[in-house]
């Protein structure tokens, strides 16, 4: 054969079949050799964990889920166990038992005359086992712990055995009102149990497991006031075992009183009383209590604290039985209690045993520091008016707050009080009288009330006033200057003084004149000085003008005048002028000597001196004369004696004032023989005699002008005219009364003729300013309301317009003004009540009309027509908008919504502006009406019950809402069907309780169909509702299923298929039914998986191929478990062995071998022994050697034959290939 084990020629093995052959070869040489045994020698756990069930009989093995015991590594071993602790009563029993490969620890009890486990004495046992073998050193330990499990063999007790509770008749229904108590010394289910009543009892339940007891019936204290009821509690596990017999009985005693269940309650309204009450109720107080009888009846109600001084009492008055009132016992000390009192109140009722309110704290507040006191709104107004003010001026308005309704203001007499006076309803002070009359700077007043005990202090300040005219110090002023002086010569000082202060008082000075004059004032000194230069000659030689004062007040200036009288000295200042200059003129030879030749003439302005003339010069040989004083000149000497035939004279002439000489003149005159003509002079005219007449004119004309102004009367200063009103002053004038404080009526215009202050107006109201709701601006005459107007109030005013001019005397002028109030929308509509309140029958039909309400405005038109409307988001209500009547305008239901509180809007029809209104609160009670059937809460009900469950027990609470009141709310129980009398229902609560035992076997569920009716009149109604009762099954399981070994033996060759049936093991369970059903299931060992188990009939098969080289044996744990509501169960365990089959070929125990041998060698030389095993147990004796290849020389041979003695199995063999080489060549041994 070429191939075998699946190898090739001339290919090296894996790695992992060289370690396969190694773990084999290990294995097999630890079997064979001795010593290794108590390597192995242990218990499979340190600590197993066993069950046993108390009172078990003699020789019965514990329970263990682990296998206890030894695996047997030696199958000589011979091991005993033996229990060396733990078991000092000596209940239990070691034995062993092997099979197979281990050797099981069996735990028993003991028989004869040994103790009967109890649970209840000890319930665990800790024993430690050990374990040897006979015949050799080996000996090992473990511990088992062994728990005693509960029997059902006690019986549940009473403790105490007897109970007294006592109840008030009204307890509600299923109110808890005792509980009684048993104990079970068993445990789990061992140890539950039920509460029962002996007896059939419809007014009490008591629950099945806590044993509270409670209330299912209405108590009537009168009917019966004491119930004795017997308890019984059963075990859940005497049912089970067919008995019924009871464990324990107890007693309950039920007293029913009419207990004093509530305490009073107090509830206090406090109260402010009058100052003037002669008897003040400070608080009211009223009692309830909600007991019955004696036990509701109020005994007292006392102040127990916060009263040292015993000043207060409480005085039982009023309509209301139980109504108490807080009075005075005498006079209270409110100055040592300024904050009030806080008094503890305390109620007792006249119950046994007696009980007390809660204390309730009353604060009784001091009435005369809670009350608002009334006073002026400021202790002093200052204010100010000016000094110009008429009669009838506003000064000022003061009001007490809070305001009394019948308030009455007055002014204290007094010196100032004269000057003034007061409206006593509005407190608007005005002027009486002209103030500047009387030059005071600060008036003061003191307002009082009616009764005289609140005062205020007005402080009038009287604002300066230009009142004043500044006067001189000099009634005219009179002084000289010469026309000589330089520009800016002072010539005169005038001086006024001004009474008023300030700017008022400020004066300064100008100069009034038409014409121009040389002269200017200082505006700030008076000081008059030139403002040119002076010429008698040209100007005047009196100034007279007039010198103003002005003063710097307003709103006009003051204005006083002064005659300045300045005189202006001539003075020689002007040199004489020559009316004719450069003559010149023939005279003959024989002019007579004294003759005229001609004369000059020169004008002297100042009119001073006479003028003189003298000859300067031309007649130095003194043949001419000039008279002095009149210009002529003439011939003094003969020119005919003189020699001079013809010649000519130059004259230079001048003309003297005394002081300035005039400019010369020349004078030629020529000297001619023969007869000359007497006009033979000719001169240049200079024209000076026309212009000092103009100048005279000019100086004329300038007197007569200052002559004028000396005529010219002051019209400014007169106050000629008195003030007009205009022609278009009203006679009426309409207002809305809602105009604000503030807004302007009417500007009323006057004119005055005069000028300045003469026609400076002044206005004010002289009377009909009743309410003084009016003010008219004193300056410009714009009439304000001054105060908040009220048409409903007074519709008309007739006020007294008066105006005066500020001029001297004064005058003064007034008209009558009509002032109409226009009605405003400033009224909302008032309902006449506070609130309304209706009842109806909640079936009242749609329509119907259950109340009318009404508003009315104060307004006029359609500012007082009111309309109605429903606020309230509703649909049921609806209001007729004119009438105010409120109707039904849908269903109605009282259940939904047993009261309806409505906003009523009562809102006017103005046309303009905003519409006001009102609101009050309608609220609609519904009478109830049988109109709701019982609902159940919830719709259906679904319950669970126990099928052990004792007769009587409530296994459902039925709850039913009817909203309806009074004998429509009240609702009785029924079934309509009860399943013949297996339940019944308790008519009053809706209890459902059992009134036959169930069974789940037999039926498992109910289907109850219920009743609830009302007692409704005339009609009752009703509701139907379903209770789904669902039965439990409980646990009736009792016994656990058993095997009749706890351990079997299998076998199966190795070469099965899969499902090849092993063996069957088989469970017993004694119970019946669904708990006395078995099922199998593997769970544990080192088989799992390998084999399944069918779970019916217990079969075990094959599962997966097997191997007996991989695995010779398995265990399985095989649990039988049943079908009860808790499983039980048992196990077993199953030892399967694999049975060999040749289906293994032999290995070597190397793959390749390297030999080496010398050359030249002798024969029958060893080179290697080779080692081959096959892993079948039964070919592994039957093993041969040969060589297959590689030895065509026949060099060496192999040995058939292994010094083992190996079984005989049917031929496989290894084939080698060997190949030799010289000494010192390579050789290799191959193996495929």
């Amino acid at each position: 054969m070429d191939v075998t084990m699946g190898c090739c020629v001339g290919t090296r093995p894996p790695p992992s079949c060289l370690i396969l052959l190694l773990l084999k070869l290990l294995a097999t040489v630890s079997q064979g050799l001795p010593g290794t045994g108590p390597l192995g020698f242990h218990f499979t756990q340190s600590v197993y964990n066993a069950t046993v069930y108390e009172n078990s009989a003699a020789r019965t093995y514990v329970n263990s889920q682990s296998r206890m015991g030894i695996t047997l590594i030696d199958l000589s071993w011979d091991i005993k166990y033996r229990i060396v602790s733990g078991d000092e009563e000596g209940f239990f029993k070691a034995e062993e038992v092997i099979i197979a490969d281990f050797c099981f620890l069996r735990i028993r009890t003991k028989g004869g005359n040994s103790a009967i486990l109890n649970r209840e004495i000890q319930d665990n046992y800790l024993l430690i086992v050990k374990g040897s073998v006979r015949g050799e050193d080996l000996e090992a330990w473990t511990k088992v712990n062994i728990q005693v499990l509960d029997m059902n063999d006690l019986r549940p007790l009473f403790s105490p055995t007897t109970y007294s509770v006592t109840i008030a008749e009204s307890t509600p229904l299923r109110t808890s009102v005792a509980q009684v108590t048993a104990t079970d010394a068993d445990i789990g289910s061992n140890g539950e149990f039920y509460y029962y009543f002996k007896n059939k009892v419809d007014l009490f339940s008591v629950h099945p497991t806590s044993g509270v007891i409670s209330l299912s019936g209405r108590l009537n204290y009168d009917e019966k006031n004491r119930y004795d009821l017997e308890i019984l509690a059963v075990d859940r596990g005497m049912k089970l075992y067919g008995n019924n017999g009871v464990s324990s009985t107890a007693k309950l005693y039920v007293h029913i009183e009419r207990i004093n269940e509530h305490t009073p309650t107090l509830h206090v309204v406090t109260h402010i009383p009058f100052l003037l009450d002669r008897e003040p109720t400070y608080a009211v107080v009223t009692v309830n209590d909600l007991d019955e009888g004696a036990n509701g009846e109020i005994e007292s109600v006392s102040i127990v604290a916060g009263d040292p001084f015993d000043q207060f009492l409480l005085a039982k008055e009023g309509k209301w039985m139980n109504e108490y009132r807080i009075k005075e016992r005498k006079q209270v000390d409110w100055e040592g209690f300024p904050y009030g009192y806080n008094l503890t109140l305390q109620a007792k009722d006249k119950g046994s045993p007696q009980k007390f309110s809660a204390v309730k704290i009353v604060h009784i507040a001091n009435p005369k520091r809670d009350t608002v006191p009334i006073r002026f709104e400021k202790e002093t107004y200052d204010v100010s008016i000016s000094e110009f003010s008429p009669p009838g001026v506003v000064v000022a308005i003061v009001k007490l707050s809070p305001e009394p309704l019948d308030v009455e203001y007055k002014l204290s007499p007094g010196e100032d009080a004269q000057f003034f006076k007061i409206n006593p309803r509005s407190g608007l002070i005005v002027t009486a009288q002209p103030l500047n009359t009387v030059k005071k700077e600060v008036y003061k007043l003191v307002v009082t009330n009616k009764e005289g005990d609140l005062k205020a202090q007005v402080t009038i300040g009287i604002e300066d006033a230009n009142d004043h005219t500044p006067e001189f110090q000099q009634l005219l002023y009179d002084a000289f200057v010469n026309e000589s002086v330089p520009v800016g010569t002072s010539v005169l000082t005038v001086s006024a003084s001004d009474k008023d202060k300030g700017e008022n008082g400020y004066i300064t000075y100008s100069i009034a004149s038409l014409n121009l004059l040389p002269f200017a004032i200082n505006q700030f000194t008076g000081v008059i000085s030139t403002t040119e230069e002076l010429d008698f000659e040209s100007s005047p030689e009196i100034y007279r003008f007039i010198v103003r004062a002005s003063d710097w007040g307003s709103p006009y200036r003051h204005e006083s005048e002064v005659n300045v009288t300045i005189r202006i000295g001539n003075v020689n200042d002007n040199s004489p002028l020559f009316e004719k200059v450069a003559c010149q003129g023939v005279i003959s030879y024989d002019f007579p000597v004294g003759g005229h030749i001609t004369a000059v003439s020169a004008i002297d302005i100042d009119e001073l001196e006479l003028v003189k003339y003298k000859i300067i010069s031309g007649n130095e040989l003194g043949f001419f004369y000039l008279n002095p004083d009149s210009g002529v000149l003439q011939l003094k000497k003969s020119l005919m004696n003189s020699g001079i035939k013809n010649g000519n004279f130059a004259l230079r002439i001048t003309a003297t004032d005394g002081e300035n000489f005039a400019d010369p003149m020349s004078v030629n005159i020529s000297v001619l023989h023969g007869k000359v003509s007497s006009k033979s002079f000719s001169c240049r005219e200079t024209r000076v005699a026309q212009k000092l007449a103009e100048k005279l004119l000019i100086k004329a004309k300038a007197n007569g002008k200052l002559n004028l102004e000396d005529g010219f009367l002051d019209f400014y200063s007169i106050n000629r005219q008195g003030p007009h009103f205009d022609k278009s002053f009203p006679s009426d004038v309409a207002v809305k009364e809602n105009l604000p404080v503030g807004a302007n009526i009417l500007k009323i215009k006057v004119y005055d003729a005069d000028s300045g202050f003469n026609g400076k107006v002044l206005f004010t109201i002289s009377d009909g300013n009743t309410d003084s709701c009016f003010n008219i601006d004193m300056e410009t005459g714009q009439l304000k309301v001054l105060m908040p107007m009220d048409r409903e109030h007074t519709d008309l005013y007739l006020l007294n317009i008066t105006i005066y001019d500020l001029g001297n005397p004064q005058k003064s002028s007034w008209r009558l003004l009509t002032i109409n109030v226009e009605d405003a929308n400033d009224n909302s509509p008032i309902f006449l009540q506070d609130s309304y309140s209706v009842n109806i029958l909640e079936s009242s039909s749609i329509g119907t009309e259950i109340i009318q309400v009404e508003a009315r405005d104060k307004d006029l038109g359609s500012n007082g027509e009111v309309t109605y409307s429903v606020l309230t988001d509703t649909q049921q209500f609806a209001i007729n908008s004119s009438t105010g009547i409120v109707y039904v305008a849908d269903q109605l239901d009282r259940e939904t919504k047993a009261n309806y509180s409505l906003k009523i809007e009562a809102r006017d029809k103005a046309e303009s502006g905003q519409q006001l209104f009102s609101v009050v609160t309608l609220k609609v009670f519904l009478d109830d009406v049988n109109d709701c059937s019982p609902a159940f809460i919830p719709s259906s009900y679904s319950v669970k019950v126990l099928e052990d469950l004792p007769v009587g027990t409530v296994i459902a609470w039925l709850e039913t809402h009817d909203p309806d009141l009074g004998l429509g709310g009240q609702v009785r129980y029924s079934l309509v069907n009860d399943y013949n009398g297996r339940f019944e229902i308790d008519k009053a609560s809706g209890a459902i309780r059992l009134s036959k035992e169930l069974d789940y076997e037999k039926q498992q569920l109910y289907n109850l169909t219920v009743r609830a009716k009302d007692k409704g009149r005339p009609v009752s109604l009703s509701s139907v509702s379903f209770v789904e009762v669902e039965v439990v099954d409980v646990n009736e399981n009792l016994h656990s299923p058993y095997f009749p070994d706890f351990a079997v033996v299998g076998s199966v060759k190795e070469n099965s298929r899969l499902g090849t049936s092993v063996l069957k093991v088989t469970a017993r369970d004694e119970d019946t039914g669904r708990d006395g059903e078995v099922q199998y299931s593997i769970r544990d060992g080192s088989g799992l998986g390998r084999f399944n188990i069918d779970d019916e009939s217990g079969v075990i098969s094959t599962a997966d191929i097997l191997d007996r080289e991989t695995a010779g044996s398995y265990w399985l744990t095989v649990y039988a478990t049943d079908r009860g509501v808790v499983p039980l169960y048992s196990s077993i365990e199953v030892y399967i062995e694999i049975e060999d089959v040749n289906d293994n070929a032999p290995l070597t125990s190397d793959p390749i071998y390297y030999p080496v041998i010398m050359e030249n060698s002798p024969k029958d030389v060893s080179v290697i022994q080779i080692q081959a095993e096959d892993p079948d147990s039964s070919s592994n004796e039957k093993l041969t050697y040969r060589i297959t290849s590689g030895n065509p020389q026949n060099f060496f041979t192999i040995n058939t034959k292994t010094e083992w003695n190996l079984h005989k199995d049917r031929t496989f063999v290894s084939l080698l290939a060997i190949v030799f080489s010289a000494l010192n060549s390579d050789w290799q041994m191959v193996g495929i």
